[in-house]
């Protein structure tokens, strides 16, 4: 793998180890607003990258099928949609705030499964990042090194406040800083993985690249709505997480068409 390669699976990780790292720092949790104004803002993150990022390069990279270009989009969003769905089924997690876990029964202990939810929304980050490198470096396939950047900084900028979420709430349950920081890290690695496993079977990928791209778009809007949108809207004052929403939209929009 090339250093451009390297970097681009790393920026994600890095966002995600620096915002696990606000545990070492911050001597109070993060009180329920700024839980809901960061969650907002990844969602909107996630939306933006989901359309700019992937679902449009789907479209335009189907051009030939003339009316039926988004006959691929279309395709892969659903299949993504449906294994998160199977995911959110087969993988014990504990959502933030909620009491109840959901998947299989298990033994697990709390933290663990508060991790497994964040390794859940992580696996199609991974993907996406992995896939639009692919994409570029085939050569041919229309996405350029400067646009995989901005999903990456993107993605990155999203994960700081994940980070943050989840090693922020684990120390609060009693653990201690350096393992919750731990578990923070940990939480992230899925994606670096996802996005190196993905560019290795690059010859597989590139023929069906509409259906990946819109793959990962799926799995991440599931995300979204099923997780990141309920969160930011929870008890009063819920419009603070709408706003951010909207500024984490516009942050990506703005990096994609700057950089792409």
């Amino acid at each position: 793998m090339n250093t451009n390669l390297i970097t681009g699976i790393l920026i994600p990780f890095a966002g995600t180890s620096l915002g696990a790292a606000c545990v070492l720092f911050m001597k109070k949790g993060l009180n329920e607003r700024i839980q809901r104004v960061l969650t907002g803002f990844a969602a909107g993150v996630m939306v933006a990258a989901s359309i700019w990022s992937l679902l449009l390069p789907a479209i335009e990279q189907s051009e030939s099928m003339g009316k039926l270009s988004f006959f691929p989009a279309v395709v892969g969003f659903w299949i993504g949609i449906l294994f998160l769905l199977l995911l959110d089924h087969i993988i014990p997690h504990l959502h933030m705030n909620s009491t109840s876990a959901e998947g299989p029964q298990t033994n697990l202990g709390k933290s663990a499964m508060m991790v497994l939810a964040v390794v859940l929304h992580n696996i199609p980050e991974g993907m996406a990042v992995g896939v639009v490198y692919a994409g570029w470096n085939a050569g041919n396939s229309g996405i350029t090194l400067t646009g995989a950047l901005a999903l990456s900084i993107g993605i990155a900028i999203q994960n700081l406040p994940e980070g943050a979420i989840i090693s922020m709430p684990l120390h609060a349950e009693g653990m201690s800083k350096r393992k919750a920081f731990i578990y923070g890290v940990l939480s992230g690695l899925v994606e670096p993985i996802g996005a190196i496993i993905t560019i290795l079977a690059s010859g597989v990928i590139i023929p069906v690249l509409p259906y990946l791209l819109s793959f990962a778009a799926g799995a991440m809007i599931y995300v979204v709505v099923e997780e990141l949108i309920p969160e930011m809207s929870a008890g009063e004052h819920s419009n603070i997480g709408t706003i951010m929403f909207a500024v984490g939209f516009t942050v990506m929009m703005m990096l994609d068409v700057a950089l792409g």
